[in-house]
C-alpha cells in the first residue's frame, strides 16, 4: 500500500464486513505520504512499515508477518465481496492438494456490461500472455491466497529486492513449479481500473511482466520448466 488512504478505507470496509472474519488483517505501508498509516490504525489492524520500495518487497513483508495457515491477499485498491475470505476457506478445504488459489476480478465503476469486458479482456491477456511460460494457471495478486507452509518453502527465493519484478507472476513461478494452483470460483473481487489509467502506467506493466519472466531463464525456460514440473507432479 501506498498512497491509498481512500481506497484503503474502502477495501478495509469491506473486509470488516466479511460472512467470515479475517483471524488478521495486515497493512504493509510502503512509505505513504497521505494518511494511509492512519486509515490502518483507525481501522484496528496491523500496519507494518516497509521502507524498501516496490511491491515484491512489501507484499513479501506482509506475507512473512502472517500468521495464520492461509494468506489471503489483495490489494489496497481492491474490495472483496461479502463472502471472499469463506469462499477461499472453502476451496481449501474442498482440496488439500492445492497449494495457492486465484481468482477473477472485476473492474470498479462505469457501464456493467463494460466492466464485465474490460475487466475479461485484461485477465484473458494475463493469462494468455503468462500460462505459457509457466506451464500452469498464473497468480493474479488482487485476489489470491495460498497456505502459508508453501510460502515458507519460497520464501527466500523469490525476488523480493527487485522492484521492477511482477510479484505475483514471480511468485507463481517459484510457487507452482511443485505446488498446484487451483482457480478460485464464486469469489469475484473489485479492483481499480488503474491498468488502463494512462499509457506509461500500463506499459510499465507490460515491462515488468517480460522482465520477471526472462530473469527466470534458462532454468524456467518453458519447455524445461514444463518437462519438469510434469515429472515432479506425477
Amino acid at each position: 500500500m501506498k498512497d491509498d488512504d481512500t481506497e484503503l478505507a474502502r477495501c478495509l470496509g469491506a473486509l470488516a464486513a466479511q460472512t467470515r472474519p479475517a483471524e488478521e488483517i495486515i497493512v504493509v505501508d510502503n512509505g505513504s505520504s497521505d494518511s494511509s498509516a492512519d486509515v490502518a490504525l483507525h481501522a484496528g489492524v496491523t500496519l507494518i512499515p516497509c521502507p524498501e520500495p516496490g511491491i515484491p518487497a512489501a507484499s513479501a513483508k506482509g506475507y512473512d508477518h502472517a500468521t495464520g495457515d492461509l494468506l489471503l491477499r489483495l490489494d489496497a485498491d481492491c474490495v472483496p465481496t461479502a463472502a471472499w475470505v469463506e469462499r477461499v476457506c472453502e476451496a481449501f478445504a474442498r482440496h488439500p492438494d492445492v497449494s495457492a488459489v486465484t481468482g477473477r476480478a472485476l473492474f470498479l465503476g462505469g457501464p456493467a456490461a463494460l466492466r464485465r469486458a474490460s475487466s475479461a479482456v485484461y485477465l484473458l491477456a494475463y493469462v494468455g500472455a503468462t500460462a505459457p511460460a509457466l506451464g500452469h494457471l498464473p497468480l493474479f495478486g488482487s485476489n489470491l491466497a495460498m497456505r502459508r507452509a508453501a510460502w515458507a518453502e519460497v520464501r527466500l527465493a523469490v525476488h523480493r529486492h527487485d522492484p521492477d519484478v511482477h510479484d505475483d507472476l514471480d511468485l507463481a513461478f517459484h510457487l507452482g513449479e511443485r505446488h498446484r494452483i487451483g482457480y478460485l470460483r464464486g469469489a469475484t473481487m473489485s479492483m481499480s481500473p488503474r491498468p488502463f489509467g494512462s499509457m506509461r502506467a500500463f506499459c510499465k506493466r507490460i515491462y515488468r511482466g517480460f522482465r520477471t519472466v526472462i530473469i527466470h531463464w534458462p532454468r524456467d525456460f518453458p519447455p524445461l520448466r514444463w518437462s519438469r514440473r510434469a515429472w515432479r507432479l506425477r
